[in-house]
């Protein structure tokens, strides 16, 4: 490795200089020794491994043409090999600024996705380190969250793909707070949700912008949102579908993301809406660029589907005024009133602890409460209540899209303490604490389980 640290403690006089220079002060442990380091920056196309931006000895002298403040990243030559924050996890673009300075001193703190992060959930697993993107000629990490129990039964699972997928599960992770995710899952699971699977594709750090954005900004750029949706529905989803116990029709299928990552959530379910039933796009950027509204209103409405939208007061008001035109225009290109939702939280702000805290409720309304029409007959072998145990009220969902005929329900000396009629949701509230066995009767056949009131 050229980065030599007893060349770094040397401190090799840089006087009389008029050139810029990046010193490297330390380097992570388990750097590789015979790998280069390299500085991608906006003042060179993020180029990872451009031979101009290598370290020599530990210094980088940058050249002439390069403005005096850029912003950068560390890596090994290749964006899988970026560096990372304290923890290993995600770090943001460094900003050199080189008002004052001829020389600039930086110590890299770790190798993203190098860390050890004790706070993961022990059903996440590595789906590929490097999943490729053909279109972008580029790779990216996937991982995916199975339900509880998912190895222990035959069921078939939903599926919902998220962007950001370093900012879901760990707080140590996470550059700027978490989802908790897992947890949620974890939350419905208890309550009598069988679950489902959810995809994490993670950010690529400087492409983020650009694969998060259908169409280009004047001054920030993008435009690779359409590749990007593509590599989700042409290579991506064929290969979780092909390796994991899914419900691949689109009545199952849903995308999330916030920010830039629910602008493009949005898209995909516009673009693809033979993929895409469920769409989450929670304080999505809509004001990148005014032709989202031209391709929603050109493009119209298609096929079914649910579209959840979140606002917070603290965002700025125009986050909101933004999903409302959004609303109203697909309203007037055919969609139905039923399936759109617009939340707003006046105390909501643009960060992760908003979004984790809406998250339940956005998930619950696109795959609980809500259903599609659906033929897919691998659905679950037996009813499923919602929740359960459950307080007030309890939905009901039947194999196959099997609509209610009659609900009774049974106390354990089988004596029939309910009953009602056509009704997937079911007000139990009158019932005292304690288990029940619930028959569900439809027109081709009757489905039994247990119900647990408290």
């Amino acid at each position: 490795m050229k980065v030599l640290i007893a060349a770094l403690a040397l401190g090799v006089s840089l006087t009389g200089s008029t050139q810029h220079v990046v010193r490297l002060l330390s380097v992570p442990t388990n750097t590789p020794p015979e790998e280069d380091i390299y500085l991608a920056s906006s003042a060179n196309s993020w180029n990872p491994g451009d031979p101009a931006w290598v370290f020599e000895d530990g210094f980088l002298t940058l050249p002439e043409s390069v403005p005096p403040t850029f912003q950068g990243k560390f890596t090994r030559g290749s964006w899988e090999t970026v560096e990372g924050n304290a923890s290993g996890g995600f770090l943001p673009n460094r900003t050199f600024d080189f008002t004052g300075t001829d020389t600039i001193e930086v110590s890299i703190l770790s190798w993203e996705g190098q860390g050890v992060f004790d706070d993961l959930p022990e059903n996440l697993i590595l789906f590929d380190p490097a999943f490729p993107i053909p279109s972008l000629d580029r790779t990216r990490r996937i991982r995916v969250l199975l339900p509880p129990g998912y190895h222990d039964s035959e069921l078939h699972y939903p599926v919902l793909y998220m962007h950001d997928g370093q900012n879901l599960f760990s707080a140590q992770e996470a550059f700027s707070g978490e989802w908790k995710v897992d947890e949620a899952m974890d939350d419905f699971h208890t309550e009598g949700y069988p679950g489902a699977i959810i995809v994490a594709i993670d950010n690529g750090g400087a492409h983020r912008i650009g694969e998060y954005t259908p169409f280009a900004h004047p001054e920030h750029g993008g435009g690779d949102g359409e590749a990007y949706v593509d590599f989700i529905a042409d290579y991506l989803k064929p290969a979780i579908d092909d390796s994991l116990r899914t419900l691949p029709g689109r009545e199952h299928t849903g995308i999330m993301g916030s920010s830039l990552g629910g602008l493009i959530s949005f898209y995909a379910g516009m673009a693809r809406p033979e993929i895409f039933s469920k769409v989450g796009a929670l304080s999505p950027s809509f004001w990148f660029s005014d032709s989202i509204y031209d391709y929603a209103a050109e493009t119209g409405f298609s096929l079914p589907a649910m579209n959840y939208f979140l606002a917070g007061g603290l965002e700025g008001q125009s986050v909101f005024d933004n999903a409302q035109n959004m609303v109203d225009l697909m309203i007037d290109a055919g969609f139905s009133p039923e399936w759109l939702r617009l939340e707003f939280d006046p105390q909501g702000a643009h960060n992760e602890l908003f979004w984790s805290q809406r998250f339940p409720e956005a998930f619950r309304w696109l795959f609980i409460d809500g259903s599609l029409p659906t033929d897919d007959p691998r659905v679950f072998d037996e009813p499923v209540l919602f929740p359960n145990p459950a307080t007030d009220t309890v939905q009901i969902t039947l194999p196959r899209g099997d609509a209610v005929r009659s609900v009774r329900i049974f106390d354990l000396r089988g004596v029939l303490v309910l009953s009602a009629a056509k009704d997937h949701r079911i007000d139990v509230s009158s019932l005292a604490d304690g288990a029940y066995r619930v028959v569900v009767t439809s027109h081709s056949a009757e489905y039994q389980t247990t119900l647990v009131k408290r």
